[in-house]
This record gives C-alpha cells, sequence and structure tokens, in this order.
C-alpha cells in the first residue's frame, strides 16, 4: 500500500526572521543550507534529509507547510489521488519540486486547512557521525498537531495517508507511525495548529547537553527534563523567538509497523513524565490557537 514513509522538514513564516534564522543555527545546532532574499534553509547534521527546517521573513507567524515522504513517484501519484477522493483540496498538483533539493510531488490542505506536501525523490544532504556529547540534533523525530476533530483527523492519516495507530492518550492523544518509529504523528484536540516539532539527539546524555546549550545562551526550558510513557522517549521542550514550540528527544521507542498492538495509557502526571522531576509542564508553553491563514497558500518570498 503507498503511503507516507517519513517526516521531510516544517517551513514556517515568521516576523522575526533574523531572530528565528539564529535559534536554529546557534542555539538549537541545525546547520544552514542556503538563503534567497526572505527565505533560509537548516538541515540536522546526523542525517541526509536535505533540510528539516524552512524559514520565511512574513507578516505573521504562522506554519507554511509541513512536509512528508513517500518512497517513489508512483506511491506520490497515488496518495494525491486518495487525497483528493478524501474530499482534500490538492492545491498543486504532482510535479518537479522548484525547492531545495527538488523532488517530485504535491501539496494539499488537510481537512483542517494545514498546507502538506508529499513528495519523493528529493536530493540527499550531506550528514556526518555524530559522537556521543555533542547534542545536536539528529533528524525531526515527530509533529504534534491539534485539531478540532481529532478523531476524524486520526481516521484521515490512516486511511488516507497509510499511517497506524501506535498508542492513545486516554481518547485525546494519538501517537501514529509511518515506519518503525512509534510515532511520526500525535494528534491532540484544538484549533488547527502545530503543537510542536520534535528532534532526536543521539543519546539522553545529547539531550542534557543540548539542554545545557541552551541555558547557557539564555534560552529557559518549558517543560522538561523528562520521560513521556507512550514512546518511552525523553523530552525537552523549548520554545523560538516566533513562538514555535521545539523538543530535543531520545530513546523513542522502536515497533514493528505492521503488527504493533496500541495501549490506551490513563491519563495521570507520571504518565506524562514518568520521572516526575522536570520543570514547567504543558501548561507553561504556548496555548494552541488556529493557525493564521488555513487553506490559504503562503506568498513564497522571492529571490532579488
Amino acid at each position: 500500500m503507498s503511503r507516507v514513509t517519513e517526516i521531510r522538514y516544517v517551513g514556517y513564516g515568521v516576523k522575526e526572521f533574523d531572530a528565528e534564522k539564529a535559534y536554529y543555527r546557534d542555539f538549537w545546532g541545525l546547520e544552514p543550507v542556503g538563503e534567497t532574499h526572505g527565505m533560509a534553509w537548516f538541515k540536522a547534521q546526523g542525517h541526509d534529509e536535505h533540510h528539516v527546517v524552512q524559514l520565511r521573513k512574513a507578516d505573521e507567524n504562522r506554519i507554511d507547510v509541513i512536509a512528508l515522504a513517500a518512497d517513489s513517484r508512483a506511491d506520490v501519484d497515488t496518495l494525491c489521488a486518495r487525497v483528493k477522493d478524501a474530499g482534500c483540496k490538492v492545491v498543486s498538483e504532482p510535479a518537479e519540486l522548484a525547492s531545495p533539493g527538488g523532488g517530485y510531488g504535491f501539496r494539499f490542505f488537510s481537512p483542517d486547512g494545514m498546507l502538506f506536501e508529499i513528495s519523493s525523490d528529493v536530493a540527499k544532504g550531506a550528514k556526518r557521525d555524530l559522537a556521543r556529547w555533542e547534542g545536536v540534533p539528529v533528524k525531526i523525530s515527530h509533529i504534534v498537531l491539534h485539531s478540532p476533530d481529532h478523531q476524524a483527523l486520526v481516521k484521515f492519516f490512516c486511511d488516507v495517508l497509510g499511517f497506524k495507530i501506535s498508542d492513545w492518550l486516554g481518547d485525546f492523544m494519538c501517537f501514529l507511525r509511518c515506519n518503525s518509529a512509534h510515532h511520526r504523528i500525535a494528534i491532540l484536540p484544538g484549533p488547527p495548529c502545530l503543537n510542536h516539532v520534535a528532534y532526536d539527539m543521539l543519546s539522553v546524555d545529547d539531550m542534557m547537553r543540548g539542554i545545557h546549550r541552551m541555558k547557557i545562551k539564555g534560552v529557559d526550558i518549558g517543560w522538561g527534563p523528562g520521560r513521556h510513557t507512550a514512546g518511552n522517549n525523553t523530552f525537552s521542550y523549548f520554545v523560538t523567538p516566533g513562538g514555535f514550540t521545539t523538543e530535543y528527544t531520545s530513546e523513542l521507542e522502536e515497533v514493528d509497523f505492521e503488527t504493533h498492538q496500541y495501549k490506551v495509557h490513563t491519563p495521570a502526571p507520571m504518565v506524562m513524565d514518568q520521572w516526575g522531576i522536570g520543570t514547567g509542564g504543558p501548561q507553561t508553553l504556548p496555548h494552541p490557537a488556529a493557525n493564521p491563514g488555513l487553506f490559504q497558500t503562503p506568498e513564497l518570498a522571492v529571490e532579488g
């Protein structure tokens, strides 16, 4: 069955363009891989995905696009047809992509109006073997979204994009996999928007070293360090200058994509954080608000 198999990148529109660039480059540990007038791209050093963050200078802070991967052009075509059959608006038909890294893909609005891209054949970027204690991201780990009808969005990701349910937290948070990682997408109730983007670290020590770097850079931790139950991954959350939540995580559970059976975890403080020692909490992070420009494509800057 044709399906999404990985996360590629998240594109943001930001008012404080220079500050957001500095956050990802100097604080978070990503590597710049290109910049044109009003646009910038950053990659994770431990993986060959061309870029994991796209920034656009904008009049408002917003999510421009969430880009996902498929294994082949045929899969891209099949997924586009399936998205249309589900009643979603396709913004751009499958075609060669002009964005950095190229590839073949299409864009569509989710049922909630968030813009998604699915692509294959994107050029690989440089990667290197990270050493323990470097404390820089390997790659994007997962993305958490809010939806006003989270049960329906879970069904969309499973039936249309090929994800499978890995776990539930109560009846309100669903963890979805598209490969052997316990989850690549998770969905919560709320207005249609991004909750956070998490980045895999090489080890729990690397997560802690990343926390240290953020501390000496003057960026307060929003929640953590801790360890979740669903996925068993460690966590530490920080907020960018533009108000977007980013997470360092490590040791996310690996499961069998085809056979793993989900569990329902009962919400409790020691379920949200098995260590129970972290500072802050979800209430200290930005509250969800509808993403600006739902069902509207961003006005991309051009070189000049």
